[in-house]
């Protein structure tokens, strides 16, 4: 059976919500103990118990009611005053909302796919490497990146693209980045951003109009060419400029 721990980091990579109600307080005769731990979903369905009962329905309103505001509370509740049942103790209990971890698909393990994988974990993205060539990634050992060693059109049916979904596209090939760019812009996702100079840009502009492959809400949609626009020379300084428009995609959302 999966632990109350499995089931949060379960939901924190999906696009659900969810709160986490833990009994912080408690005193004389409750049903449950302090440390007690509930899991309640935004349809109001839930995992563990704080005891049952009354409590437990109030319980599960407030944690709707967290899940709705995004802001963590706490709540005093009195068994036979408050909720009329017998046990006739008090407790209190901490409701938080689970957030939601982004992930971050990089597709493009050369210089600056890897610089990108390399920082993006520090600022809580879940990050997943794809490239075909198993050079570039064969001594890739950082540690908390995923790897898929596939071409594109193959990794595509491994990857579950939802509203959490960070998209960075920074292949090797031309052709490659047109070809996922049509197939991520067709998939749900936060942020969908294509590396490249400007010419290059438009050149993938006109082909996606010729072929209507993309709609032009689906094309102003896409950070193209990817990153805040700061003078950058390096790898590094350009993986930063790309995560820096990530960051602030990732903190308006939350807003």
């Amino acid at each position: 059976m999966e632990s109350i721990y499995e089931k949060i980091a379960t939901l924190e990579i999906s696009d659900q919500k969810g709160a986490l109600c833990t009994i912080v307080r408690c005193s004389g005769s409750t049903p449950r103990k302090m440390g007690t731990k509930m899991l309640v979903y935004a349809d109001g369905s839930i995992f563990g118990s704080i005891g049952g009962g009354a409590l437990e329905k109030k319980v599960i309103e407030d944690a709707l009611s967290v899940i709705k505001s995004d802001i963590a509370n706490s709540y005093d509740h009195t068994l036979v005053q408050d909720l009329g049942m017998c046990c006739g103790g008090a407790l209190m209990i901490f409701i938080e909302p689970v957030m939601n971890r982004k992930s971050l698909y990089i597709f493009g393990a050369g210089h600056i796919g890897k610089a990108l994988a390399h920082i993006a974990g520090d600022v809580d993205f879940a990050v997943t490497l794809i490239d075909e060539r198993s050079s570039e990634l064969s001594q890739y050992g950082n540690n908390g990146v995923s790897v898929i060693y596939k071409k594109h059109t193959r990794a595509f049916k491994e990857l579950e693209f939802n509203q959490n979904t960070f998209i960075a596209v920074i292949t090797h090939d031309h052709a490659y980045d047109r070809d996922i760019v049509s197939y991520c812009a067709n998939q749900p996702h936060a942020y969908l951003g294509m590396i490249g100079s400007i010419r290059k840009v438009e050149i993938a502009k006109k082909a996606f109009k010729a072929g209507k492959k993309l709609s032009a809400k689906q094309m102003k949609n896409i950070d193209w060419p990817m990153g805040i626009n700061i003078e950058v020379n390096t790898p590094e300084e350009i993986a930063i400029s790309i995560l820096a428009k990530m960051i602030d995609v990732r903190s308006k959302a939350r807003a």
